[in-house]
């Protein structure tokens, strides 16, 4: 059996340098917002080029709390791709804010730029107030969060203009996206802010939940650290309504042992993404379009009859996983027709047909080939 995915590989890998952080943290004794938390805060900002990142307990509040962080107003729309896992949804409900879904570019499956511009040039008002609002629903735009999605980054530049032009906040969703380069920069160093996580599924794992925002600024990284500590100031002065979201003290610990190894591990999965792509040419299947500065976070293909196909991969000894099977806006807390901003064909499209193959740094390239072959003989028979 080829898993999708054995963590146990990794550990065995990284055990010694695991059992030496761990004990440092022990031996220590402060396990909540200490030195390795603060250490790796300023380690993940130098890697991503960026001069504030701000650990937190996941992926979720990461997102959440740097749009709070940023300034989002309650009930104000925020738009977003319906083809992501359901937190990127769910952090801007937790923000306090609607998700506004546009559709997706069909290379990519990254948000379109062009049909922002559309949305934004078509379907939105600006009031005598100056404020930016859908026409349909009278609520106020106030937001946009590009998911680089698989560890493809998004079309930022035109994204990033079309934000500038409306007065848009941008906060990106790089949770996929750890070492993802875009015209010589890092994802995660484009937007207002940007959201990591680092659970253990990730590019830059940790052994449990865990995440981070990035941003440039530090007005927006103050309000972060207060933010995540229920709304704390200096000592026992309240600022606002906080909440408790902290990476502790092992996860950051065991993050910076991994962090160093990361382009190492991009590069793998790189070497792998090649191989399966020059093995799989001429198939009846969609091959990804990865773009150069991917980190190649999953290796995902596209199938008319994609759950027949798992089956028999399954059959062959192959485990896959589907990132996403259901777009957010059928699902039912997101299923208000208010909150589409157009057809979003691309994304149901790639919710029925994506399947995601065994990639990661500790699968071997022997491995690789035996899926090719499998898939292979799975759409011939």
């Amino acid at each position: 059996m080829i898993p999708f995915l054995d963590f146990s590989r990794e550990i065995r890998r990284l055990r010694p340098a695991i059992d030496r952080a761990l004990a440092g943290v022990l031996r220590r004794s402060r396990f909540i917002l200490a030195g390795e938390v603060a250490a790796f805060e300023r380690e993940f900002a130098a890697y991503l080029g960026v001069p504030h990142a701000v650990g937190v307990a996941n992926g979720t509040d990461a997102l959440a709390l740097a749009l709070r962080a940023c300034g989002l107003e309650a009930g104000s729309l925020v738009i977003v791709p319906p083809n992501s896992a359901v937190p990127t949804a769910a952090a801007v409900l937790m923000a306090g804010g609607r998700p506004l879904f546009l559709d997706v570019e069909r290379s990519r499956l990254t948000l379109s730029p062009e049909l922002l511009a559309e949305y934004l040039s078509t379907r939105c008002r600006r009031g005598r107030d100056g404020i930016l609002r859908d026409r349909r629903s009278g609520w106020r735009v106030q937001a946009v969060v590009p998911v680089h999605l698989y560890g493809r980054p998004a079309r930022m530049r035109p994204i990033l203009s079309l934000a500038r032009a409306h007065g848009l906040i941008v906060v990106e969703d790089a949770a996929q996206a750890h070492g993802a380069v875009l015209d010589g920069r890092r994802v995660g160093a484009w937007g207002r802010a940007a959201a990591f996580s680092f659970y253990p599924t990730k590019n830059l794992g940790a052994l449990g939940d865990g995440g981070a925002v990035a941003t440039r600024s530090a007005a927006v990284a103050a309000r972060l650290r207060r933010l995540r500590t229920y709304g704390f100031a200096d000592g026992y002065r309240l600022r606002e309504a906080g909440v408790n979201s902290r990476l502790d003290e092992m996860q950051a610990a065991l993050l910076r042992i991994k962090l160093p190894r990361l382009d190492r591990w991009n590069a793998a999965r790189k070497r792998l993404a090649g191989t399966y792509l020059s093995l799989l040419k001429g198939l009846p299947i969609g091959l990804p379009q990865d773009p150069e500065g991917s980190c190649h976070h999953l290796f995902v293909v596209r199938a008319k009859r994609r759950d027949s196909l798992r089956r028999r991969l399954l059959e062959a000894g192959v485990g896959t996983l589907v990132h996403y099977p259901v777009p957010i806006h059928r699902l039912a807390p997101y299923a208000d027709p208010d909150l589409r901003g157009g057809s979003l064909a691309e994304a149901e499209a790639a919710c029925r047909e994506v399947v995601s193959l065994p990639l990661n740094p500790f699968v071997t390239t022997r491995e690789v080939e035996a899926v090719a072959r499998a898939l292979r003989r799975c759409l011939k028979g």
